[in-house]
Order: structure tokens, then C-alpha cells, then sequence
């Protein structure tokens, strides 16, 4: 019995809430969902009204005033707070999480391969000369040996970043 209420309750529904969706400043769809919610709520509770279609058409009048009066109070945003371009909360901690987990690969490296990355890494923007200089190694010798050692960070690091994608 309630499936039959519903679906001949539909149609009525549908062009009541259409009707008075613009002049409630909301949509259609979210006037409808209010009123069948609040339908299945009495059905639960009391029943089926007695005269469907006139209790129908006083809930969709109601929830359309009760949403002219939340659109009433509500006050827009300067901004959108979800266009803010500075980084949140959680960005930050998910790049501080990142960062520890190179530093740590850093670490795990062989030979001189910690100590050049640190050098490359470092906020004092060394020269390939100041780092050559630092490590004890030709200017010549740091392109190659640079790049072994991204090459190895890269064989570390990929076990953990292909890891982290699998979880989502």
C-alpha cells in the first residue's frame, strides 16, 4: 500500500515542488526529498493522511517557507573559504610527512649519496663548486655521481610511493 501512495503521490510531487521551487530560492529535487522524507516520516508514525494529495500540497508549501526562511538567514561568504589558495592544515602536515620520508630515504642511501643530497637539498642554494668543495670531489665527478645517487632515492622511494597510491 505505502509503494502505490508513493508512486501515485509522485507525479503531484514533482510539479508542486517545481512549482514552488524558484520562489523558495532553492531546488526542486531538495523540496522534494524534504517532503518525502517528512511523508515517511507520518507513514512511520501515524499512518497515511486521509487526504494525500491536500496533505501533499500543504508540505511542499511548507518546506518551501521554511526554505525561504533558512535562505533569508544565511549570509554568503565574503570568499569562498574552499578558493583559498593558501595551503591548509592538512596540506601542511601531508607535506611535513613527505619530506620526513625523503630525509629518511636520504639517510638509507650508500656511500657519499647522503651527504651530496643533503648538499643539494640545502636552503643555502650551494654551487655545484661550494658542494664539490664540501664533499671532497671533483666539479666533474658531482653530474654522474648526482645522478646515481637520484638514481638509487628513486629505486627507495618507489616501494613507499606506489604504496601510498594503492591505499588511496
Amino acid at each position: 500500500m505505502t509503494h502505490d501512495l508513493l508512486a501515485a503521490l509522485h507525479p503531484l510531487l514533482t510539479a508542486e515542488a517545481s512549482a514552488e521551487a524558484y520562489a523558495a530560492g532553492s531546488e526542486p529535487g531538495d523540496l522534494e526529498q524534504a517532503v518525502w522524507l517528512r511523508l515517511l516520516e507520518r507513514l512511520a508514525r501515524e499512518g497515511p493522511p486521509p487526504d494525500p494529495e491536500g496533505w501533499l500540497r500543504k508540505a511542499v508549501r511548507a518546506e518551501a517557507r521554511r526554505s525561504r526562511r533558512t535562505t533569508r538567514l544565511e549570509r554568503p561568504y565574503g570568499i569562498e573559504p574552499a578558493d583559498d589558495d593558501r595551503p591548509g592544515p592538512e596540506q601542511h602536515v601531508l607535506t611535513a610527512a613527505r619530506y620526513r620520508a625523503l630525509r629518511e630515504a636520504v639517510r638509507r642511501l650508500p656511500g657519499r649519496c647522503p651527504r651530496l643530497i643533503e648538499a643539494l637539498l640545502s636552503p643555502k642554494d650551494l654551487t655545484y663548486r661550494e658542494i664539490a668543495g664540501e664533499l671532497g670531489i671533483s666539479q666533474g665527478s658531482l653530474g654522474p655521481e648526482r645522478s646515481r645517487c637520484l638514481g638509487c632515492l628513486r629505486r627507495l622511494l618507489t616501494p613507499e610511493v606506489a604504496a601510498r597510491e594503492v591505499r588511496g
